[in-house]
């Protein structure tokens, strides 16, 4: 697992900029969504183009958070990338630019509509009344990538509990993109995977100081509930 604490400097930073280390101290579970961002087989399974082995260790946190999210009242989405034959799904900045061909083609196949490496991961607990989106950029919030946001502003919810693969990627730039349309964003420190610790950690820090909250899947559970307050 990566490390899900901030370092000490880090909070001093935040504490100095905005007088306190968290900016969301209560949820309102009807105004909540937990995001799922590409946990899917194409990024799950051993040996699969875009694997995140620790990805695999954080869907405990995410089932837990998913349960919790339920009962309290709040929303869970789940976000597919997908990389299809239509032309929309076909993002020339991704598939020929950032990413050789060997990697590139693979990866666009699994995560076409249809094919195993785009399904969710089968041990995360998807339930019948669950959002459900598929986006075609790293944001699950840019507008025209994706419909989640008007999704969830019909629903009334204004705070999303970011989770998902890659920290540094597909995370981070929901997060910022989910700010800057007025969302307020809670990364999940332990429920977010990375490919390095120094990627998921770096970009921790960075939407912690200038986007939005950073808690544990724990302490985010211990604020959903009646009595909750800060862990």
């Amino acid at each position: 697992m990566h490390p899900s604490e901030l370092p000490a400097e880090m909070v001093a930073r935040i504490v100095k900029r905005r007088g306190k280390l968290h900016l969301y101290e209560s949820l309102d579970p009807a105004r909540t969504a937990l995001v799922v961002i590409d946990m899917q087989g194409g990024f799950m399974a051993e040996g699969a183009a875009g694997e995140v082995p620790v990805a695999r260790q954080i869907v405990p946190a995410i089932n837990r958070l998913a349960l919790a999210t339920r009962a309290a009242g709040g929303a869970v989405a789940w976000v597919q990338m997908t990389l299809g034959p239509a032309a929309e799904d076909y993002w020339v900045g991704m598939l020929d630019h950032v990413n050789v061909p060997a990697r590139a083609g693979p990866l666009r196949q699994a995560l076409t509509a249809g094919q195993p490496g785009h399904e969710i991961w089968p041990q995360l607990e998807v339930r019948e009344g669950d959002i459900r989106a598929r986006k075609n950029r790293y944001s699950a919030f840019l507008p025209g990538a994706c419909d989640l946001a008007e999704q969830l502003q019909q629903r009334g919810i204004d705070t999303v509990l970011i989770t998902g693969t890659l920290t540094n990627v597909c995370c981070e730039s929901s997060a910022r993109d989910a700010m800057m349309r007025d969302f307020k964003v809670i990364m999940v420190s332990d429920a977010n995977a990375a490919l390095e610790d120094s990627d998921h950690m770096a970009s921790l820090c960075s939407l912690a100081l200038v986007v939005g909250d950073v808690y544990t899947a724990d302490e985010l559970i211990a604020l959903l509930e009646p009595e909750g307050g800060p862990a």
